[in-house]
């Protein structure tokens, strides 16, 4: 590699522009609005079901038609980000998102609750990728970036928790339709802040050729992949559709791999996600992702159906994670990212994690709230803050401006797919464990309030069950984050050159 190529990632917005840190707050606000739509949805869900007449068997294309559009298109939009320039990808993509948004509030049939949720993924995947791409090119002194990324990285830990108990607020306050509504205005003000803020560096965007064979063959894979795991959810994993959608996802991906190592201009740069470093954070991310997304989901359920709370207090009695997760990541990992190797905040952040998840383990029926699911929920969020923030700076370091876009994609690739599995996977063995507790059990519970009970032991029974692979998930995150990422000492980072060997080179940017 050139020393030229290698002092590309410098290439980015003076030091003395006032404006990045203005610009922070509407990316950050950008991205809060995308965590928060994840779940502030699902809290809507059943009453947006009963007003449109949505049929049990179609309910889930309100989840799954925003995955699959965001999760299909994600490495399209980092692309699309570095050739029109991530400037104005992010206001598009802000744009589009406030019209599907007010397009799902206003619907009146299923079809166009989903057309406007598949809409909704669309222009989240353009948009994703160009917020964090932004950040990556516009901070590069190594505390500066520390602390922009660790607030990113609050605000992609946190936020699910914070639409948990926005939601609950608007569905059980207002109507469910605020739940689409509240996006409108989030848009506007942050797509408004970066038009007149942002100022994007010069020659940082890939002006090459779009490279259509990669863009179909990674949307149908990406597709087939998450679609693959919803399915496995709720028809199972040996239904002939699941089984045959992810065969086609092996074979397309593969096929994706092949063409991307033989075009001239690849959607995907293989140098970026064959590079050590973000190959493990990529990894360690997508794992750490799994067990989370099915702790919220369980937990939620744990709450309401279990503990009797409502959505209001079901939010709220999230919000210690969020708190753990902003310390973890504004206080911990920015402070000592620039004094330690980044696989030391990566490691013991999914162990500490995991220590919560443990905890969680023995869930049962009459568990108190202030001492089993406080002290584990704090350990969480401390732990995934801790992690997240370096991860999330980590993977767009050392990429040349014009694979900012895509290397931004691949974060947020890994973490939707990460939900995906983890949803499918941990929900199917929760499932499997309360079947088999209730079966053994039920026989021995004499009335109908015994056998209820049953039936309430069951599904926490499998709650734990599944809890216990979260576990291990989250220790395999933190082995592959202490063996994968090696980046070198504060100051310098390993950046591959094209005949594979490192060149340590400086870099005033975030140090490991």
């Amino acid at each position: 590699m050139s020393e030229t190529a290698l002092k590309a990632p410098l290439a980015a917005v003076p030091a003395g522009d006032a404006n990045r840190w203005k610009a922070l707050v509407f990316i950050a606000l950008a991205q809060l609005m995308v965590v928060l739509d994840a779940t502030i949805v699902n809290i809507a869900l059943p009453s947006a079901q009963t007003d449109l007449g949505i049929s049990d068997g179609n309910r889930q294309w309100v989840v799954t038609a925003y995955a699959l559009a965001f999760g299909g298109l994600l490495l399209f939009g980092g692309r699309i980000a570095d050739l029109w320039g991530r400037k104005r990808a992010f206001v598009l993509g802000l744009a589009g998102f406030a019209a599907a948004s007010a397009l799902g509030g206003a619907a009146t049939t299923g079809a166009m609750m989903f057309g406007a949720r598949a809409l909704q993924g669309a222009f989240g995947a353009l948009l994703a990728p160009a917020a964090l791409s932004l950040l990556a090119v516009m901070f590069t002194d190594a505390k500066e970036r520390a602390k922009a990324f660790g607030i990113y990285g609050a605000i992609a830990g946190g936020g699910g928790a914070v639409g948990l108990i926005l939601g609950g607020f608007l569905t059980e306050y207002l109507d469910w339709r605020w739940t689409f509504f509240v996006n409108v205005p989030f848009a506007v003000v942050a797509a408004a802040g970066a038009y007149f803020v942002i100022r994007e560096p010069e020659g940082g965007r890939n002006r090459s050729p779009l490279d259509i064979p990669g863009v179909i063959l990674s949307t149908l894979g990406l597709v087939a992949l998450v679609y693959g795991f919803t399915r496995a959810e709720s028809d199972g994993w040996g239904d002939a559709v699941t089984v045959a959608m992810f065969v086609a996802s092996v074979v397309l991906l593969l096929a994706f791999v092949v063409v991307e190592s033989r075009v001239k201009a690849p959607l995907l740069p293989l140098r970026v996600v064959t590079d050590r470093n973000r190959g493990g954070i990529y990894l360690s991310l997508g794992l750490a992702i799994i067990g989370m997304f099915g702790l919220f989901l369980f937990l939620t359920y744990y709450l309401q159906v279990v503990k009797g709370y409502s959505p209001v207090k079901t939010g709220f009695a999230f919000l210690p994670m969020v708190v753990g997760m902003i310390t973890g990541s504004t206080q911990i990992g920015t402070r000592l990212m620039t004094r330690v190797p980044a696989r030391l905040l990566m490691g013991p952040g999914f162990l500490v994690a995991g220590l919560g998840m443990l905890l969680l383990t023995q869930l049962e029926i009459d568990s108190a709230y202030g001492t089993l699911l406080l002290p584990a929920m704090v350990l969480l969020g401390l732990g995934m803050g801790t992690a997240f923030m370096p991860a999330m700076s980590l993977a767009t370091q050392g990429v040349e401006p014009r694979d900012a876009g895509v290397a931004s994609a691949m974060v947020n690739t890994s973490q939707q797919v990460g939900g995906a599995i983890g949803t499918a996977l941990l929900n199917t063995i929760a499932a499997s464990a309360t079947t088999s507790y209730v079966k053994g059990h039920i026989a021995g519970a004499a009335g109908k309030p015994q056998q209820e009970l049953v039936k309430l032991e069951g599904m926490v029974h499998g709650y734990s069950a599944a809890i216990w692979f979260a576990v291990g998930i989250l220790g395999l995150a933190a082995l592959i984050a202490f063996t994968f990422v090696n980046a070198g000492r504060p100051g310098t980072t390993p950046m591959a050159s094209g005949e594979g060997v490192e060149d340590e080179v400086p870099v005033p940017v975030v140090a490991h």
